[in-house]
């Protein structure tokens, strides 16, 4: 699937709900929660929340594991990141 129908998809269905936040909801994660078990402070976290920028590895293998991310999960949201930052 293709990045820009990944992303009309996701908007049409959640709106603008970033798929980091919407599987932190759905495991049942506050942002602050979060935070501290990434060991993180909120700020980043929100950064993190908003798909505004890509964590350490360290800190994206416990989101991983956290969110229980599968891989296409994952490499939507690395692409998500790489695009707002392309344009």
């Amino acid at each position: 699937m293709s990045i820009w129908l990944y992303d009309k998809l996701w908007h049409n269905l959640y709106g603008d709900v970033t798929m980091i936040k919407e599987k932190r909801k759905i495991m049942g994660y506050t942002q602050e929660k979060m935070a501290n078990l990434l060991e993180i402070s909120l700020r980043q976290y929100i950064r993190i929340d908003q798909e505004n920028c890509l964590p350490r590895t360290d800190i994206l293998k416990k989101l991983i594991d956290l969110l229980q991310l599968s891989d296409q999960e994952l490499g939507e949201y690395i692409k998500v990141i790489i695009n707002k930052k392309a344009s």
